[in-house]
């Protein structure tokens, strides 16, 4: 009798384990429970590409948010994805120079950044931070879009996007582009739970050196990498900055550079960067707008912030800044000048070897071809301007009319079919792949004077 009460007992705890193991089997997603072998569940939920999805944000005071927008204080608010609701998410108003521009010229269509686990331990299926990107100064609605569609074609760990019709307490509000945030969800997502650290080299003052921002090694303080170390986004400690610092050494040399940079991802990075013609970004004046990412003393570069691409950024670009025959030939091997490419030794120091500079070429001869060439691009263009066509043409709060918008895509489709065509020749040496050899032979250089650059969205200063 004993015997069969403990077997009563044996089999009833079995049942309750039973029963929570299938629980969170079904429910563990929803409360973080990610499996190993699959994607988190906000990638084929907020980033399924093939559709806009819905946003809804709910706030108490959206007249005291905006008025307060620049200060980039987090709010509480309510948010309902595609009908699923979820509560106390953080909210704030996102952006460097094209925040104080929005908010100079008089419009309060701001880039937004949704947290969930701002005010409390939640998230969005695995995923704890987006942004939605608000297209100004980009008519096509489509650079980042682009751009990123481009890194992901070349492998590159790329931050996942979405077109989102947002609403707020009811009222439509307008087409943004959702885009996950480097943050944990990404780094979990691309790199394995034990993934490494994460950072956002950024400039505190364009005046200052900001080597670091640049990738240069200076010496072994800690405090001459600040603006690296500052913009950490998981936490630090002394090891992890002795790892960067002494990757940084190694990529000053010039030599085994595979012993602190992951040369083939960087390769492929910089096809996609260059390809686009981005000036706001580590290979322009400026030497920013990118992540970075080290695991193991091992680095390697991560796209971010494309709204600028296309040669619509003239801060430090040759002038007449709307010369499109000059930015669609822009060349491969040197792809800023002299002066800039010296203090750039993730791009110049791998341009080096010899190795590396033939791989960067058949990487290049890669995307031309099976992402121009192909035909895969223009469909990409159609199909997305179908999806998103109805949306932008009741658009509330556009930085644009309709017929602008179509002008938009136009050009930047234009002007990427003519780039592919210029990469092509400067592959096949039929056209100069340097500045200094453009400027000696210009006979070959694609005609590229039916585009005005600046259809594509304001041409940008930040001196403005």
């Amino acid at each position: 009798m004993l015997k069969n009460k403990y077997i009563d007992k044996v089999c009833i705890a079995v049942m309750v384990i039973a029963l929570i193991i299938t629980i969170l089997f079904m429910n563990g997603e929803s409360i973080g429970l990610l499996p190993a072998s699959t994607n988190p569940g906000y990638v084929t939920r907020l980033f399924d590409k093939t559709r806009v999805h819905t946003i809804d944000i709910i706030i108490d005071d959206w007249d005291q948010f905006l008025k307060t927008a620049t200060e980039e204080k987090y709010s509480s608010c309510t948010v309902v994805i595609d009908g699923e609701k979820f509560t106390h998410v953080g909210l704030r108003a996102k952006g460097n120079n094209s925040l104080r521009l929005i908010n100079k010229y008089g419009h309060d269509r701001y880039s937004l950044k949704l947290e969930f686990d701002h005010f409390t331990s939640g998230h969005y299926y695995g995923l704890d931070k987006f942004s939605l990107d608000t297209s100004f100064q980009d008519n096509s609605y489509m650079k980042t879009w682009i751009a990123f569609d481009m890194m992901s074609h070349m492998k590159v760990p790329t931050p996942l996007c979405s077109y989102t019709w947002v609403r707020v307490n009811g009222e439509d509000w307008g087409l943004f582009l959702a885009i996950e945030e480097p943050e944990k969800g990404f780094a979990r997502r691309n790199f394995g739970k034990n993934h490494g650290q994460l950072y956002k080299p950024d400039y505190k003052s364009l005046q200052a050196e900001n080597a670091d921002v640049h990738l240069r090694y200076t010496d072994d303080n800690f405090d001459s990498y600040n603006n690296i170390f500052r913009k950490a986004k998981f936490k630090i400690n002394n090891q992890d900055k002795r790892r960067v610092i002494e990757a940084l050494k190694i990529l000053s040399t010039g030599k085994n550079l595979e012993t602190a940079i992951d040369v083939d991802e960087v390769l492929r990075y910089f096809t996609a960067q260059v390809f686009v013609v981005n000036m706001d970004s580590y290979l322009g004046k400026t030497g920013h707008n990118y992540f970075l990412y080290e695991k193991d003393g091992i680095l390697s570069i991560l796209p971010w912030d494309y709204n600028l691409a296309f040669a619509t950024y003239s801060l430090g670009m040759p002038n007449p800044i709307n010369d499109s025959t000059l930015y669609v030939n822009y060349p491969i091997n040197t792809p800023a000048s002299g002066e800039i490419m010296l203090k750039r030794p993730l791009y110049h120091n791998l341009m080096l070897n010899k190795e590396y500079y033939n791989q960067y070429h058949i990487y290049f001869n890669y995307l031309i071809e099976s992402y121009f060439e192909s035909g895969y691009f223009e469909k990409y263009i159609a199909d997305t301007l179908e999806m998103i066509g109805p949306y932008v043409k009741k658009d509330p709060t556009a930085f644009c009319s309709y017929e602008d918008f179509l002008l938009g895509v136009e050009t930047i489709k234009n002007f990427c079919l003519l780039r592919a065509q210029s990469v092509r020749g400067q592959l096949d040496g039929t056209i100069p792949s340097t500045i200094a050899g453009q400027a000696k032979d210009k006979s070959n250089l694609i005609d590229a004077s039916s585009i005005w650059l600046p259809d594509m969205g304001e041409i940008a200063d930040l001196k403005d």
